[in-house]
């Protein structure tokens, strides 16, 4: 594999009944990214579906995988997909859903801790590395009582559904000016301003 490549995950659970929820947003997240490159998700045999292309013609080439398994235990997947492409973790971004931040913003990192995300827990520990790329999405904390399990695992509300492909939009911008521009630039254009 080429050093220009990037393997990007978006996480979720598998199955109907979760794409549209929360939890999915980094996969969400991804579809966008594969509109883009002109590209269709297939089954691959690290246990993940993936798409490749590129978003300008002599550009990097993405990977966009979407591990089978369920959010908590990404990491086999996601390991399965760095050895095979032969990318490094510094060449990973994960997509994903985060509680501490407000729907309707993004926030880029690398390395650091997990965050009470069990997806990204389980990624590093399988990696034995925290320090690949991350798009955290925010989906907001949920109201009153309700738990954070339950919240996650609901579908957007409708007031929420208004803006979501904006967001989505902005997380696929983002992904892109990583790769492109890389991380410091990346923060700069999209910190602490809200989705359009």
């Amino acid at each position: 594999m080429s050093g220009d490549a990037w393997l990007v995950v978006g996480l979720g659970n598998p199955g109907a009944q979760y794409e549209a929820t929360r939890h999915n947003v980094g996969q969400l997240a991804l579809d966008v990214l594969a509109d883009r490159i002109g590209s269709r998700f297939s089954s691959h045999r690290t246990n993940a579906r993936v798409a490749e292309g590129r978003t300008v013609p002599g550009g990097p080439k993405l990977i966009l995988a979407k591990p089978n398994s369920f959010m908590n235990t990404s990491g086999g997947p996601v390991s399965s997909l760095v050895k095979y492409y032969g990318v490094d973790p510094d060449h990973l971004i994960v997509l994903h859903d985060e509680l501490d931040l407000p729907f309707d913003s993004l926030r880029l990192k690398r390395g650091g801790g997990h965050g009470g995300h069990n997806g990204i827990r389980d990624i590093a520990r399988a990696l034995d590395t925290p320090d690949f790329s991350r798009v955290r999405i925010g989906i907001g904390r949920p109201p009153g009582q309700q738990s954070a399990a339950d919240f996650v695992l609901k579908p957007f509300a409708s007031v929420e559904r208004q803006s979501l492909g904006v967001l989505l939009e902005d997380a696929a911008d983002a992904t892109e000016a990583l790769v492109v521009d890389g991380l410091t630039a990346a923060q700069q254009r999209f910190h602490g301003r809200p989705a359009k």
